[in-house]
């Protein structure tokens, strides 16, 4: 399989890679197929991507896709960021192969659900918009790491009831300081 070099540089040298903790939205997206998984965080300010990180697990193409949409989506307006398509980022990459393809998906998507999730907390329905996260798989239990499904707040491996931080949104025991983001703020 042969790659751009736009490909190879953002596959060697990716941009915007890591997480922010007290991001404004949060979205993640996999590929139950080939197993990539691809979560964008956001901060926004006066409407605008003001801050954009990433974390993939995936091939070279994934890693080089979710590179370019945090550079592409960077300083853009929440619409102009949401127009940005995987075609788009595709054409910005100098190709892919046509088996690769799939992976500029993921940035695109993850991006999108980055801004949903955004938009959803600031109509106040960061309760739902968490609980759908945990729905989708999201989350981990803090204590056994096993995956956390449905909307339930409660790890059946452990047999724990979780809530989850108001600081970082993410699920912690009950009554306890946040394991992620160190908070000792009661339950949301």
């Amino acid at each position: 399989m042969r790659y751009s070099e736009e490909v190879m540089d953002h596959f060697q040298n990716p941009r915007n890679v890591g997480v922010i903790k007290d991001a404004d939205g949060v979205g993640k997206i996999g590929n139950p197929v080939c197993g990539d998984t691809t979560t964008l965080y956001i901060k926004v300010k006066d409407n605008r991507i003001h801050d954009i990180k990433f974390q993939t697990l995936g091939c070279g193409a994934a890693i080089a896709s979710a590179s370019m949409v945090s550079e592409m989506a960077k300083g853009k307006t929440l619409e102009e960021a949401m127009d940005i398509s995987s075609s788009q980022i595709v054409e910005k990459l100098g190709g892919l192969p046509e088996k690769k393809v799939h992976c500029s998906n993921l940035g695109a998507e993850a991006l999108h659900k980055a801004i949903e999730n955004y938009r959803a907390k600031q109509r106040g329905e960061e309760r739902e918009a968490d609980r759908k996260m945990l729905r989708d798989k999201e989350f981990m239990c803090p204590k056994c790491n096993d995956p956390l499904s449905e909307s339930a707040l409660f790890c059946r491996s452990c047999q724990i009831d979780l809530e989850l931080c108001e600081e970082c949104g993410k699920p912690k025991k009950k009554g306890k300081d946040c394991p992620y983001c160190g908070s000792t703020k009661g339950e949301v």
